[in-house]
């Protein structure tokens, strides 16, 4: 069965909440979901809004979703987003299932995961040059 790329190619939004440390929310999440397999383009239109377009054959909303929430971002849990993000994870699942896409298929939210690790302040990094290192 052929696709189209118009088919497989999604266009959505990812609303986060207002009560959160980082207030630009949308602005970390763009950053993260950047060199993502499948993720082709994410930016931030609002503080709170992300506007995302990716792959479903690689990567879904619920995967891209379920990594950003594990990674601390707050989703908006208003009645219309809750049921906008239900649909869309019923239709890209059974796309998904008709394609032969596997569950399994997590390789893209490990790197959401990293890309965070790697831009996180977590005191791992030793800041001073290489030839102080040795004195202390």
């Amino acid at each position: 069965m052929d696709t189209d790329d118009s088919d497989v190619i999604k266009h959505r939004e990812i609303v986060f909440t207002e009560l959160h440390p980082d207030p630009e929310q949308a602005h970390s999440a763009a950053r993260l979901l950047t060199d993502i397999e499948g993720v082709i383009e994410a930016y931030a239109e609002h503080r709170l809004l992300l506007r995302i377009r990716y792959h479903v054959l690689q990567i879904s909303l619920e995967q891209i979703e379920g990594a950003l929430v594990d990674c601390g971002f707050h989703l908006s849990s208003k009645l219309i987003h809750k049921i906008s993000r239900a649909l869309y994870y019923y239709t890209e699942e059974i796309q998904r299932a008709n394609n032969g896409c596997s569950e399994d298929d997590h390789n893209s939210t490990r790197k959401i995961f990293i890309n965070r690790y790697e831009h996180r302040n977590h005191g791992c990094a030793d800041r001073r040059p290489e030839h102080w290192r040795k004195y202390l």
